[in-house]
């Protein structure tokens, strides 16, 4: 075991995994002089990509990145071009570890021990099946699927990652963040009593659009656009905002079984936003009766949160991401503000947290399965908008409504096309609902 190296030993660790102590890889006391280079790839080269490996590059562990992939050349080459600026001794990826197509990833995901998965979200549990088959540890960026057979897939797919004993961090960075952690804490321990209502918001004017070019085809122009449509990115409630219905699910310690609201697009409305709403407004309702309400919109020009609040039977608490952490008593006394002192950066955080454990051998991280059930959240909440119905969660768990495409090929249509007008298919509610559920 003495010349063993650590890309070696954390590949072997599924092999033990039967034989493992829960949390910890015994195989880990067992090493010595071992090379301690963790190597990653990175599937998904945008801006959350490479802002993901910088945070991996300053976990505090010898972390290199050897592979690259994406669906675009050009995504690879500025990720690879920034990240050598700053990290050039961090970065050992050849062009013969640039992989390009709907394919890449496979081949990237068998050069590292960590796999960075920040594609659009529609690809994540195919993504995500293939770090399980190959055994490796994860960071996933959110949400995990788009769509409920994505979901059921994902959770089957996390029964296999934990008997292999990988560390699989999603990106849910509040998890991470130290007011919440705190303030959560206190709810959880009854500090303002149990918790009754809620309200929490992303409220934004909306994110790029990228013109389209004489040159694409129908695939490329929505893989260039994949905010702006259902298969790859869920719409906004679910890319977006699901950080905020994860607050809810996680203040709760539970998932809704009653969802029901309503959205449309009011202002986002030409061809170049595709088929997603610009508002959603969600009513979140749980077995004990207590309601969330869920409001999410991309406006421009006007005022914007992203933030939630609660009322309980004992007090309420204000939270926010921007390091705010209130709890207040029935009687609006203060009992708890959150001191952000030298709190760590929350994306950089859960990798720390995500490479130190993989350093040590341990497993120590399954964040797979709230993150999939909020996810399934926000996507229960577009459904109920889209149809206008009332949509209760075991009813919701067995659709087979999926938004794939039957090819991933450049020439292939999208589960979407546009009309002679070049204007996509909306959702209208109690019309059209067939397509959604």
């Amino acid at each position: 075991m003495k010349n063993l190296n650590r890309r070696d030993f954390i590949k072997s660790s599924s092999v033990v995994a039967g034989a493992a102590v829960a949390g910890s890889n015994p195989v880990s006391s067992m090493i010595s002089n071992v090379d301690d280079t963790i190597k990653i790839a990175v599937v998904g080269c945008g801006g959350r990509g490479t802002g993901a490996v910088v945070n991996a590059f300053n976990s505090g562990q010898n972390v290199k990145l050897v592979a690259m992939a994406d669906a675009f050349r050009d995504n690879i080459d500025k990720s690879y071009d920034n990240l050598l600026k700053k990290y050039a001794d961090r970065v050992d990826v050849p062009d013969s570890r640039k992989y390009v197509g709907f394919d890449a990833y496979k081949q990237a995901i068998r050069e590292a021990d960590v796999v960075i998965l920040t594609t659009p979200p529609g690809f994540r549990p195919i993504h995500f099946e293939e770090v399980v088959k190959q055994g490796k540890h994860a960071f996933i960026e959110k949400p995990v699927a788009v769509d409920i057979p994505g979901i059921r897939k994902i959770l089957e797919l996390s029964k296999e990652a934990k008997r292999k004993k990988l560390n699989v961090v999603v990106g849910f960075q509040r998890r991470f963040q130290n007011n919440y952690k705190e303030a959560i804490q206190r709810i959880h321990d009854g500090q303002i009593g149990d918790v009754v209502s809620g309200q929490v918001y992303w409220e934004s004017g909306g994110v790029w659009v990228r013109p389209r070019t004489p040159a694409q085809t129908e695939m490329e122009y929505q893989m260039r656009n994949w905010y702006y449509f259902n298969w790859l990115c869920g719409d906004h409630i679910v890319e977006q905002h699901v950080h905020n219905i994860d607050v809810a699910n996680w203040i709760k310690g539970k998932y809704p079984v009653v969802i029901q609201g309503t959205g449309s697009r009011a202002h986002r409305t030409g061809k170049e936003y595709g088929e997603i709403y610009d508002n959603f407004a969600v009513e979140l309702t749980y077995d004990d009766g207590s309601v969330v309400y869920s409001q999410c919109r991309h406006f421009e020009g006007i005022h914007n949160r992203v933030d939630e609040t609660f009322q309980a039977t004992k007090g309420r608490t204000y939270l926010s991401a921007g390091n705010q952490a209130v709890l207040w008593d029935a009687n609006g006394k203060e009992i708890y503000r959150h001191q952000p002192k030298g709190d760590p950066n929350p994306y950089a955080q859960e990798h720390v947290e995500l490479f130190d454990a993989i350093a040590k051998g341990e497993h120590r991280f399954q964040d797979i399965d709230f993150a999939a059930y909020s996810t399934l959240t926000g996507i229960i909440g577009r459904i109920a908008c889209y149809t206008g119905k009332v949509i209760k969660w075991e009813e919701a768990i067995p659709s087979p409504i999926t938004l794939s495409p039957d090819v991933y090929a450049w020439d292939a249509n999208p589960p979407l096309v546009p009309d002679e007008n070049g204007l996509y298919p909306v959702a209208k509610p109690g019309i059209n609902t067939q397509l959604y559920i």
